[in-house]
């Protein structure tokens, strides 16, 4: 288990560098609100993440569900932090840091026993 999640950090890695930068453009350039920056950056992210981790990470087929179910969760997850960040004004980097925690830890356990679950 320790491997897999050493190799699905190591994706998250690049992905989280993808998704911080993509996120300070949108919120610098377009000037628009945290939750929508974050979300943004996240669409931008996470098909490298999906695709890495189905063939490196977990070793398994990528279907258009799978990856539906994957963005659906995801990105609740990145509008609600940055949602979180906007209501109680909090800066931009709490959105980045929290949100990338928490995507390593629920996604990781989200994509080993739902997304890329070995059926049986």
């Amino acid at each position: 288990m320790f491997k897999l999640f050493a190799r699905y950090a190591s994706v998250g890695v690049v992905n989280t560098a993808i998704h911080w930068l993509a996120f300070s453009v949108i919120m610098h350039t377009a000037g628009v609100s945290q939750t929508l920056s974050n979300l943004s950056a996240f669409c931008i992210a996470v098909t490298f993440s999906f695709f890495a981790n189905a063939r490196w990470t977990f070793d398994s087929e990528t279907t258009s569900f799978r990856y539906m179910l994957y963005v659906l969760f995801m990105g609740s997850m990145a509008a609600f932090v940055g949602w979180l960040a906007d209501k109680c004004e909090l800066p931009a980097l709490f959105t980045l840091v929290v949100f990338s925690g928490v995507s390593l830890v629920c996604g990781f356990f989200y994509s080993k026993y739902i997304i890329f679950r070995e059926l049986k």
